[in-house]
This record gives C-alpha cells, sequence and structure tokens, in this order.
C-alpha cells in the first residue's frame, strides 16, 4: 500500500472523548503501517458549541496516549492552518462555494428561515422527506446579482442531482448506494460566511491530500453528500472506512450517563494507556493470531483495514480493569513506579515506594488501588471495633495474644509471625487464622494487608510496637 495520509477532526466541546481516542488508534495505525501521516484538525467553526480550553485538553489526551500525529494546530505542518476557524478567516471556504457556482454546480438561496421552517412542516405533514424545495435553484444571474447588492442575506446550496444514485466502497461495509431523491440541495455556505460541516470536510480533506477517511459510522449517512461534493470540483474520491459506534451493554451509544466518556478520566482513575490502547483495539479489531494482548508497536505492526469488525463493540469497564491489572503485573518494579508518582502522596520517598510495590502489584487493577493497599503505611490507623468484630475472636483473647506477640517481637525484632506456634498450642487452622487476624488488624485496621511480615519489617519495629499498643488499648476499653 502507498503512503497514507489520514487524520482525526475533533471538535473543541469539552472533553477530549473517548470516541476520539478510538477513531484517532485506528487512523494512527494505518498511516504508521504504511510510512505515511497522520493529521490532527480542530473543527472549530461551530462557535456555538465552541468551549474554551477543550482544544488543549484534546492535544493533552491524545499526547497522554503516545498517539502522536505528525500534523496539527500546536506541531505545524505543510498545509496549515489545522484550525478550521483561522482557514475559514483566510477565506478557504467561501472560495471554494462561489467555484461551484461559477460551474453550475451551486447556488445562491435567499430563502428565510421562516419560509424553510414552512417547506419542511408541509412535507412532514404530506409524509415526504423534509428537504428543501429548490425554490431559488433556477435562478438566474441577473436576479441573483440584484439580491446580492441590495444586501440581501444568502446562502449557498449545492445543486445535487434530482435522480439516479451516489454509491461507494466502504473498506468495512462493502458498497453502499444512496438514492440521490434523498439527497437535500445542502448548505454549503451559511449567511454568516462560516461553511457547514459538509463543505469544510471536504475542501479541507482535498486541500490536506488525505487519501483515507477513516471515522465514526455517525458520518456514513453524509458520506453521499461528501462525494457528490468532490465530483461537483472534480476531485478524487479518498478511500471511506465507518468503524462501528462504541456503544453500552444495553447497544445504546456510549454516553457519560452509562460509561466515563473522557480520555482523561482513564488517565485520572488509574488506567494505564498502554491498557487503554490495547482494549480500544480489541473493540474494533481482530489480531491475525487471535491474541488478546499486545502493545501498540504491535498492533500498528499487525494492522490492515481488512481486519476492521463491522459489528457494534460494547465498551466494558470489567473487562478493560481486568486487562489494566494484566499491563500493571506485567510492568517492571520500576516501570511501575513512573506510573504511580501522580498517585503517591506528597514527599513519599522513592526508596519506600519500591519496598511496598511488590506487596502490592498483585493486588492492583488500577493505579488509583494504590493508596487503599498501602494507606497502612502512610496514615494514622483507625481502629474500627465493628471490622474486629468480624474475626469471631474474643477480646480479651486477642489482647492476650497481641501483649505476648509484642513483647516477643520487642526481644527478636526480626520474628516471623509464623513463629508464634507455641503460642498457639494445639489450635486449629481456623482458629490460627483468627489469631493472625488479629495481627493484620494491629498493623493495618483491616482484616487483609499486604504480606504480613514484609509489611511490619517495612513499618519498622518501633511502629509495629506502637500499633500493637494502640490496638490493646482500643479493645480493653
Amino acid at each position: 500500500m502507498d503512503k497514507v495520509r489520514d487524520r482525526i477532526a475533533p471538535s473543541p466541546t469539552g472533553e477530549a472523548h473517548i470516541g476520539t481516542a478510538y477513531t484517532a488508534l485506528f487512523n494512527y495505525a494505518l498511516a504508521k503501517k504504511t510510512g505515511g501521516s497522520f493529521v490532527l484538525r480542530i473543527e472549530d467553526t461551530d462557535r456555538k458549541r465552541y468551549v474554551k480550553g477543550a482544544e488543549e485538553v484534546i492535544f493533552d489526551g491524545l499526547r497522554w496516549l503516545g498517539l502522536k500525529y505528525d500534523e496539527g494546530p500546536d506541531v505545524g505542518g505543510d498545509y496549515g492552518p489545522y484550525r478550521q476557524s483561522e482557514r475559514q478567516k483566510e477565506g478557504i471556504y467561501e472560495k471554494y462555494a462561489k467555484e461551484l457556482v461559477k460551474k453550475g454546480k451551486g447556488y445562491y438561496c435567499f430563502c428565510s428561515e421562516e419560509r424553510l421552517k414552512e417547506v419542511r412542516e408541509k412535507k412532514i405533514k404530506e409524509g415526504k422527506i423534509p428537504r428543501y424545495d429548490g425554490r431559488c435553484r433556477d435562478l438566474d444571474d441577473d436576479e441573483v446579482k440584484k439580491r446580492i447588492n441590495s444586501g440581501e442575506s444568502y446562502v449557498i446550496r449545492l445543486k445535487a442531482p434530482e435522480d439516479g444514485q451516489t454509491s461507494f466502497d466502504d473498506v468495512v461495509r462493502g458498497k453502499i448506494v444512496f438514492s440521490n431523491s434523498g439527497i437535500d440541495d445542502q448548505v454549503l455556505l451559511k449567511s454568516d460566511g462560516f461553511p457547514t460541516y459538509h463543505l469544510a470536510v471536504v475542501v479541507d480533506d482535498w486541500l490536506m491530500k488525505i487519501t483515507h477517511v477513516i471515522r465514526a459510522e455517525e458520518w456514513l449517512s453524509s458520506t453521499a453528500k461528501h462525494i457528490l461534493l468532490y465530483k461537483a470540483f472534480g476531485w478524487e474520491v479518498p478511500v471511506f472506512c465507518h468503524l462501528s459506534l462504541i456503544r453500552n451493554k444495553d447497544k445504546s451509544k456510549i454516553s457519560k450517563r452509562k460509561n466515563p466518556v473522557s480520555i482523561l478520566w482513564y488517565r485520572e482513575n488509574g488506567f494505564l494507556k498502554e491498557a487503554l490502547l490495547n482494549y480500544l483495539a480489541l473493540l474494533g479489531w481482530s489480531h491475525p493470531s487471535d491474541k488478546e494482548v499486545f502493545g501498540l508497536d504491535e498492533f500498528v505492526d499487525k494492522f490492515s483495514l481488512e481486519r476492521v469488525n463491522a459489528a457494534g463493540p460494547v465498551f466494558d469497564i470489567e473487562k478493560l480493569t481486568w486487562l489494566n491489572g494484566l499491563y500493571i503485573r506485567g510492568k517492571s518494579d520500576e516501570g511501575l513506579y513512573e506510573d504511580l508518582k501522580p498517585f503517591l502522596l506528597k514527599d513519599t520517598e522513592k526508596g519506600v515506594v519500591m519496598r511496598i510495590i511488590p506487596l502490592v502489584k498483585e493486588r492492583m487493577s488500577v493505579l488509583t488501588g494504590w493508596r487503599e493497599l498501602t494507606d497502612l503505611f502512610f496514615k494514622k490507623i483507625n481502629y474500627d471495633l465493628d471490622e474486629f468484630k468480624k474475626i469471631k475472636i474474643d477480646e480479651k483473647d486477642a489482647v492476650e495474644f497481641l501483649k505476648k506477640f509484642g513483647e516477643k517481637k520487642k526481644k527478636n525484632p526480626a520474628l516471623k509471625v509464623e513463629e508464634m506456634r507455641e503460642e498457639m498450642g494445639e489450635m486449629s487452622k481456623g482458629e490460627m487464622k483468627r489469631r493472625f487476624k488479629v495481627i493484620h488488624f494491629a498493623m493495618s485496621g483491616k482484616l487483609v494487608t499486604p504480606p504480613l511480615n514484609e509489611t511490619m519489617e517495612i513499618l519498622g519495629s518501633k511502629e509495629v510496637g506502637e500499633r500493637i499498643e494502640r490496638c490493646i488499648e482500643v479493645l480493653s476499653k
């Protein structure tokens, strides 16, 4: 395959959406696989939905994931500007809209919003497609000039064919055919001089030499309009590939009401970028060897559009969490320390963290689990008697055992819990476990801790002794 130029074109309307990451991943993979270029373009001409700062959130999300784009607003390139608002100011879209008018492929429309509303309502009542009725389609040039010169407001529309079909071959979905009778004379340039999405995306993709358009299936119904525009301009049509939308478990489009949708939510909640990318790849593509765990480099190496799935993928955060745990356990201790840095308490010494990591790594599924698993090392212990009662051991018996353990530990700081056998006598295994649970409780205020002997070694003899004394005091009240 020749070198591919593809792109993602998100709108800065709030958070960086997980769907953007999904689409970006597939565009990135194809571009890198072919030695081509992956482009980021910001589509910000809809100023009503524009959110200040949202653009930087998009940059941040893609940077965190490691999906480095070759061209974009913050890195430059030979085909900029890479913000549509800047391209609009340069008059690019107006120029091409008027070019279509000159070719007889577009026309000026002077219909008011009120009239357009009436037309739509009438069509709906008649059970017809609520499309524009073409009133201004065949105005003569003199009348058009007169109305423009008088300052009358106008838009520019595409003169769509009224019969026949428009078709294209989608890489994932095969041949798609649209009847031209259902395609409206779409607005290309609005009365405020801003382009509609349809004009801007086609003009930008052509001028930026985009060869492959890989985007979500929600744009599938717009593709016929885009192909008509390519043909109207006399331009070569790019390869289209429409990815299935990520869905909730109930098959609805993924939404923040049922799943976290912000890329940065996953970073802030302790997911590794490697796991998230791996999971997103699995949602829309199958590995040739049916592997479930693979890195970004392997994904790029094995990637092909032919293995992209058309079925709607279901986003299962439980499976992602499971996969994230695999990645955490596969990390070196040093590598995991680097990932944990944002989740560590201020001024936590690296040496202490490196001693704790081997004790908790196997039990971590997300990085945010670190604090819950390790707070016993860094915080004053709260002894909850309701938690203690779950051990089902007499408090006096527990106090007596803790005293003996504390005395022996003071004399022999290296004493292991298992070496308290003589104090346990001929106890059953169940009774022995309850005694051990008492020490777990004394060290952490919980019934489950990281490996107990190693935990006490990290805490140090003085802290171990103090915790035993505080626990005895609570249990003796």
